[in-house]
């Protein structure tokens, strides 16, 4: 008898005897991600090889071919950045072939507000036929970075992603993150995906022609990393905080350096970089920045919410016993003398039957990793912890707190 007989004989004996079970074949699948993440000053100068050595392949089989997006944005703000691209690719050509001009794109919130975008660069993805051995780089700010980061995950089910974020946000957080998304149904990132980048670069000089309001911005996730992971870090960003104030280049340096690693290494180490689980500490003040964005038609900006959602978090985490005051104060001060503005008026609307909307922003922030509410809140600077419920009239009380802080702060 031969073995397929045998087979189909042992596979009808097997249904036989067990008609009420049903067979599973289970594996674990491993994927391991190489995460890197470069410091450089002028990353298209004609003597900067740094991209060079990220783009070119080891066994040299064939020249990197690479599609460009950039910020339309900083390409206005910046008329040399284009063309300084397409010279630094020119003489790069033995080994790296950029397929066309840079594709320049609006940034900002609104990119992220459209799918129409995703489906732009899908278009010029296939037109010049980049493949999963190609690369998309995107220049510009962290909205602009998810967005392209989105397409480049789903074109062929993934082509090689470079970011090169060009603002402080981007740079100490986002920018060096594993999202990719865009906005739908009124909802921070309800599209997106998990894919880490291939490389990202962090170059500095992007930085000098930004607006003071955009320097600032980032600063307030790095208080954030901080307060939650690095009590000396803090620690450092108080006593730097004058200089941060007036962006001094080697104090912001230092402080998107040090972000950009621990936000690294919470990717790395955490155990959940892709955020199955119900826990994301790295929001932590960002359920009610989230929703915040939204109702203030995106005019607060994404670091500037997380500011005050990071105040209203640490004002809670005093009023529930977890904090003490003079580390709750320190955090506030901190963010007041980076320049931010703790209240804004849209924390106090109400829908029809007088319910404040911020608060909606729990639900959702749950929703959108399902499982049970999971809320990051400060025992110490530097120590986070978990919650999973909210009281609800603590954060009615944090709110007035805020409201009567911002009226009590002189006008400058």
């Amino acid at each position: 008898m031969d073995g397929q007989r045998i087979y189909a004989l042992v596979w009808e004996r097997f249904q036989l005897k067990n008609r009420h079970v049903f067979p599973c074949i289970e594996r674990d699948v491993r994927v391991t991600f190489r995460h890197q993440v470069h410091f450089t000053d002028g990353v298209f100068g004609a003597d900067n090889r740094l991209l060079r050595d990220v783009l070119v392949r080891a066994d040299g089989a064939r020249r990197a071919r690479a599609l460009v997006v950039v910020d339309d944005g900083l390409a206005q703000a910046q008329p040399s950045l284009v063309p300084l691209i397409e010279a630094w690719f020119e003489a790069q050509a033995d080994a790296v072939e950029l397929v066309c001009s840079p594709l320049r794109v609006e940034g900002g919130e609104r990119v992220k507000n459209a799918y129409f975008h995703v489906s732009h660069v899908h278009e010029a993805v296939d037109r010049h036929h980049i493949d999963r051995h190609n690369y998309l780089l995107a220049v510009g700010g962290g909205a602009l970075l998810d967005m392209v980061g989105l397409a480049a995950a789903t074109a062929h089910r993934g082509v090689r992603h470079v970011r090169l974020p060009t603002t402080t946000l981007a740079q100490a957080d986002s920018g060096v993150g594993v999202k990719n998304g865009i906005n739908a149904f009124g909802k921070k990132n309800f599209v997106g995906t998990f894919a880490p980048p291939y490389a990202v670069i962090n170059d500095f000089a992007f930085l000098d022609s930004l607006p003071d309001r955009d320097r600032r911005a980032g600063l307030s996730e790095a208080v954030k990393v901080a307060c939650i992971r690095d009590v000396a870090f803090f620690e450092f960003m108080e006593q730097s905080v004058a200089k941060l104030a007036r962006f001094d280049a080697d104090a912001m340096r230092s402080v998107i350096h040090r972000s950009a690693e621990l936000h690294l290494n919470h990717i790395a180490n955490s155990g959940d970089p892709f955020e199955f689980g119900s826990a994301r500490p790295l929001d932590f003040g960002h359920w009610s920045a989230h929703k915040l964005e939204p109702l203030s038609d995106y005019r607060i900006r994404h670091g500037e919410a997380v500011a005050i959602g990071v105040a209203l978090d640490v004002i809670y985490s005093r009023n529930a016993g977890w904090l003490d005051g003079a580390a709750a104060d320190r955090v506030l001060r901190l963010l007041e003398g980076l320049g931010f503005s703790l209240y804004a008026n849209e924390l106090h609307y109400a829908d029809s039957k007088h319910d404040l909307v911020l608060l909606q922003g729990l639900e959702e922030f749950r929703e959108h990793l399902g499982g049970q509410l999971t809320i990051t809140l400060l025992k110490g600077i530097g120590a986070g912890f978990e919650v999973h419920e909210v009281t609800r009239g603590w954060v009615v009380a944090a709110l007035e707190e805020l409201r009567d802080r911002h009226r009590l702060r002189p006008a400058f």
